[in-house]
C-alpha cells in the first residue's frame, strides 16, 4: 500500500470517472487501475464495483475510506512540514459573476502571489450551475450568492450582500414602492443569485413589472441603464458603487422591502480536505469583504 495508491482511491472517491481522473492527474487510465488492483490486492479486498467506465465505491470502500482519510490527510501535512509550509497542487474553484468580478480577482491574485507552486481552475458561472457541478465532484469549491439546503453540501457564510434598484435618471422619485416603478426592467438571465433573490423577495409583485430585457452580463446591463433613463435595474451594491459615487446612477430605495443576502462557500461533504485545500479555505475567510 503506497501514498500513490491512496491518493488515486480517494480521487476516485469523490469522481468515479476513470478517464476524468486520469485527465486531471496527466497519467494514463491504465496506470490508476493498476494502482488500484494493487490496492485491493494488498487488502485482499475488493473496495469498487466495476460498472462501465466508472469505479463505484463499495461497502468495504466506503469503510476504507471512513478509517482510512484522516490519517492519509495526517501523511501529507507531515510531508508539507518538511517542505517548509511550500504547497503544491492544483484547486478547481467556481464563482458566481457578483463575486468572481469583483471580489475575488485580488484574492486569486495574491493566494497565487504567496503560493507559487499552486494553479487555480477558475470558472464564472451562476449559483444553480456551480450547485450542480459541486454535487457532481467536478468542483473542490464553489462560491455562491444563493442559499441552499441540500445534505451532500458542506455551507458556510462569507459575508452579507445587498442588492439596490438603481437608475440613471437623476430626477425620478428616490423612495417608491415596487409596483409603482413604472419604467423597463433589466434583469440578469433565469438561474442567476442575483435574479433568484429579488423574484423570491417581491414574490407575485413580479408578475406586473415590465421586464424588457434579460442579460448574462452585470456590465450590458449597466451600459443599457446608464444610457437609457427609462430603464431600471437590480444589482449588488458592490457592482455599482463607482457609478454611485460619480454620480452616474441613482439609487430608488424601495418601501417595505429590503434585497438583503449572504454569500456562501459551499464544498461536497465527501470532499477530501488536504493542506493546499484547508489553507486557500481560511485564506479566503481573512480577505472575504
Amino acid at each position: 500500500m503506497t501514498l500513490k495508491e491512496l491518493n488515486f482511491f480517494y480521487k476516485l472517491c469523490e469522481n468515479p470517472q476513470v478517464t476524468q481522473v486520469a485527465l486531471e492527474l496527466n497519467i494514463s487510465q491504465s496506470a490508476i487501475s493498476l494502482a488500484i488492483k494493487s490496492l485491493e490486492n494488498s487488502l485482499n479486498e475488493q473496495l469498487f464495483d466495476r460498472i462501465g467506465k466508472k469505479l463505484i465505491l463499495n461497502e468495504k470502500g466506503k469503510y476504507f475510506k471512513e478509517k482510512t482519510l484522516s490519517h492519509y490527510l495526517a501523511l501529507k501535512d507531515a510531508q508539507n512540514i518538511f517542505q517548509e509550509n511550500k504547497l503544491a497542487g492544483n484547486i478547481k474553484i467556481a464563482a458566481s459573476k457578483t463575486i468572481s468580478n469583483y471580489i475575488m480577482p485580488n484574492i486569486y491574485y495574491d493566494f497565487l502571489t504567496k503560493y507559487k507552486d499552486v494553479k487555480l481552475d477558475i470558472l464564472t458561472i451562476n449559483s444553480s450551475k456551480i450547485i450542480e457541478k459541486i454535487l457532481k465532484s467536478q468542483l473542490d469549491i464553489g462560491l455562491i450568492e444563493v442559499d441552499t439546503q441540500n445534505s451532500s453540501l458542506i455551507k458556510e457564510k462569507l459575508s452579507d450582500d445587498e442588492l439596490i434598484v438603481v437608475t440613471s435618471d437623476k430626477s425620478y422619485k428616490k423612495e417608491a414602492f415596487i409596483d409603482t416603478i413604472n419604467k423597463r426592467w433589466i434583469l440578469r438571465e433565469i438561474g442567476s443569485g442575483t435574479r433568484e433573490i429579488f423574484i423570491n423577495y417581491i414574490g407575485d409583485v413580479a408578475k406586473e413589472l415590465d421586464i424588457f430585457m434579460e442579460l448574462q452580463d452585470f456590465e450590458e446591463i449597466k451600459t443599457i441603464v446608464l444610457n437609457n433613463p427609462n430603464t431600471v435595474t437590480t444589482l449588488s451594491k458592490v457592482i455599482v458603487k463607482k457609478e454611485l459615487e460619480e454620480k452616474k446612477l441613482f439609487q430608488i430605495k424601495l418601501k417595505n422591502i429590503e434585497l438583503k443576502r449572504e454569500f456562501y462557500l459551499i464544498y461536497h461533504k465527501e470532499k477530501s480536505k488536504n493542506l493546499l485545500f484547508e489553507t486557500f479555505i481560511e485564506f479566503l475567510k481573512s480577505r472575504f469583504v
